[in-house]
């Protein structure tokens, strides 16, 4: 990601760092779509723009050596009703090198989406549900960009657990292209468990699928994920998670670190 785009979050961030806890009051706790694959049924309301930016580094064996990439995804998300936000999300400026092949570097693919989030849970079980409809765009550099876009659409439930725990499930189908340009549909799931820790701390574990496909369409990708998330104050999220890869399609290990702004 260029250096304005950084020195522009890094404000932002520093904005929500000094506002006064009795103005805090006056919003709503921020509610943030990482760092877990499924993301959360809520919007971030009305009039609100959060951002949500990391860092992230993932390792693979290649034969004798490894492959490495290092990436910094990015998600801004615009309320334009109390249930409704507009998004725009990339991996941005990623780097790949090792595994035999030559160092690759840009900026990612864009993905333009929306949220809906269709009603909230309650403690008689019944749980929040959110609808997500995103386009992904062949917006990147050559050697980063995908063939064509790629629409894709996710489905959140989450259910809120005795003892501050929490269940969320995030199904979803994408249509995308393979190795040899052909059009193909793609299944996407995750699976995760959270615990509210503290008020300003919370954990989670989770299970996440973001590709279920043949073979010859890349294969299924899976992972186990393992992080936790810090309340800076009501506006002000820093995060860091894990993962691990459960097959050879999967990256032997991800880390990611966040924050994220709501102005």
């Amino acid at each position: 990601m260029p250096p304005s785009n950084y020195s522009a979050l890094c404000c932002a961030a520093l904005l929500a760092l000094a506002l006064p806890a009795a103005a805090a009051a006056q919003d709503d706790v921020i509610s943030t779509d990482r760092p877990d694959f499924v993301e959360s049924s809520n919007v971030v309301g009305k009039g609100r723009l959060q951002i949500e930016t990391s860092l992230a580094f993932d390792s693979t064996r290649e034969g004798a050596g490894r492959a490495r990439a290092t990436a910094t995804p990015t998600l801004l998300r615009l309320g334009v009703a109390d249930d409704v936000e507009l998004r725009l999300e990339t991996d941005g400026r990623s780097r790949q090198w090792g595994g035999g092949g030559p160092v690759v570097r840009g900026m990612a693919d864009l993905s333009a989406g929306v949220k809906w989030h269709l009603r909230d849970g309650d403690e008689a079980g019944r749980a929040a549900l959110a609808v997500l409809a995103h386009l992904d765009l062949p917006t990147g550099a050559r050697a980063l960009r995908a063939d064509g876009a790629r629409p894709s659409l996710r489905v959140v439930a989450e259910w809120e657990l005795p003892g501050d725990m929490s269940l969320g499930l995030m199904p979803g189908l994408a249509s995308e292209r393979n190795a040899v340009g052909r059009r193909f549909t793609s299944a996407r799931v995750g699976v995760v468990v959270g615990k509210e820790l503290t008020p300003a701390w919370r954990s989670f574990v989770e299970l996440s699928a973001p590709r279920i496909a043949r073979g010859r369409d890349g294969g299924t990708q899976l992972s186990l994920d393992l992080g936790a998330a810090y309340l800076v104050n009501r506006q002000c999220q820093i995060d860091a998670a894990v993962s691990r890869g459960l097959n050879r399609n999967s990256a032997d290990y991800s880390v990611t670190v966040g924050l994220s702004v709501k102005l």
